[in-house]
């Protein structure tokens, strides 16, 4: 394995009824609390009242950002940076998925900012260091990003049809609550493309350097196995408190910088998404299961026993008479038909993406070296044409 440190302050409280935590942590913060959610599925399951009851209780003053959308925007960042100034918030509390989350750490960020003034490009596109931004915590409903444990977030800045990432220490969560009784009521979509986004963090992660036997890909390829296994008896069984405990921290996990010690990654398959969401506003998980089969076939070669290793332990595919070339090929292929057999699209033309724009999407794609290569802006190309 490759030297490296590790280090990850977030305090998880998991299971039935966690909520009831958040209740002595908040004596450690001020008096007035910026409370974030998306669409409004928190007041139809009942976690709304919940969390604000707590929060009242706690003699908390609560300011409201609702309406936070997949793939949060820019203008939602700056809607939260205006209350949070206007309401001299002390702590934000973001209820909902990873896109809620994301947006909440680009809030406590940006408003801590002396100058906003060209944040974006400061932050997201310069990447920018910081030396704070305000404390957050969250209480997770849709397990996919890892965001309730992990130092980033992700932002479309939808004028300039791009979607870009910012990582700081600072936007590490206070605290997080996974409590899988609140993933019930999400929709089999949710489920699925959760699932897919959790996958793939662990396939940026594991395909990358070294190759070589190590810890971490051997936890990933145990997590990818797990993912599998549990979305499946979750997808059967949308009440099964074990297989959507196991998801959501799967989801954390994969994420949380464990299995990404001692690892290059690598991250394209994400900045190839970023750019067809960034166009089109789909869901992420369902940009990851088109490209990232697609893209991983891309890149193998010289790779072979890697991807071997992954299509038997993971995929089950049988190794005998087979090159370690086949078995990285037809394991991809599983992965693939894996994604369409439980509901997720697996060309551009499934979410109504033309031919003609794959020019255009790959232009604004932000191209990155990896540990397994460089592509260029043709390889992008090349890539999205072969999951047209």
């Amino acid at each position: 394995m490759n030297a490296f440190t590790f280090y990850n302050p977030v305090k998880i409280y998991f299971g039935k009824d966690a909520i009831e935590n958040v209740r002595h942590e908040l004596s450690a913060f001020g008096p007035n609390v910026l409370l974030t959610y998306g669409g409004g599925s928190i007041k139809r399951n009942g976690l709304y009242e919940r969390v604000v009851t707590i929060l009242k209780e706690c003699g908390k003053n609560i300011t409201e950002l609702s309406g936070i959308m997949a793939n949060p925007r820019t203008t939602k960042v700056e809607e939260g940076v205006s209350l949070v100034k206007e309401n001299h918030i002390d702590l934000i509390l973001a209820v909902g998925g990873g896109s809620v989350i994301d947006c909440s750490k680009a809030i406590a960020t940006v408003s801590c900012m002396e100058d906003m003034t060209d944040y974006w490009e400061r932050l997201f596109v310069k990447k920018e260091k910081t030396n704070r931004a305000l404390p957050l915590a969250a209480i997770v409903t849709l397990p996919a990003t890892g965001s309730e444990m992990n130092t980033d977030c992700v932002i479309t800045n939808w004028e300039e049809q791009l979607k870009y990432s910012y990582s700081s220490i600072h936007q590490y969560p206070r605290f997080s609550i996974l409590d899988p009784q609140y993933t019930f009521t999400m929709p089999r979509e949710q489920i699925v493309y959760g699932s897919i986004d959790i996958l793939s963090h662990i396939y940026e992660i594991y395909f990358s350097m070294p190759d070589e036997n190590n810890v971490s890909d051997d936890v990933a390829l145990a997590l990818m196995k797990n993912v599998m296994e549990n979305l499946e008896l979750a997808l059967d069984n949308p009440l099964n408190e074990t297989a959507r405990g196991n998801l959501m921290w799967d989801a954390t996990m994969a994420l949380n910088g464990i299995i990404q010690v001692g690892k290059q990654e690598d991250w394209m398959a994400h900045k190839i998404e970023h750019a067809l969401s960034a166009f089109y506003d789909i869901p992420h998980g369902a940009g990851l299961a088109i490209v990232h089969p697609v893209y991983l076939a891309y890149i193998c070669k010289g790779h072979y026993e890697k991807f071997a290793h992954y299509a038997v332990s993971v995929m089950g595919i049988d190794p005998t008479g087979k090159t370690n070339h086949e078995l990285a090929l037809e394991g991809l292929k599983a992965t693939s038909a894996f994604f369409k057999k439980i509901g997720a699209p697996t060309t551009l033309r499934e979410v109504g993406i033309p031919a003609s724009a794959i020019a255009a999407i790959a232009e604004k794609t932000l191209c990155i070296k990896t540990s397994y290569g460089e592509l260029t802006k043709e390889d992008v190309a090349a890539i999205l044409r072969q999951c047209y």
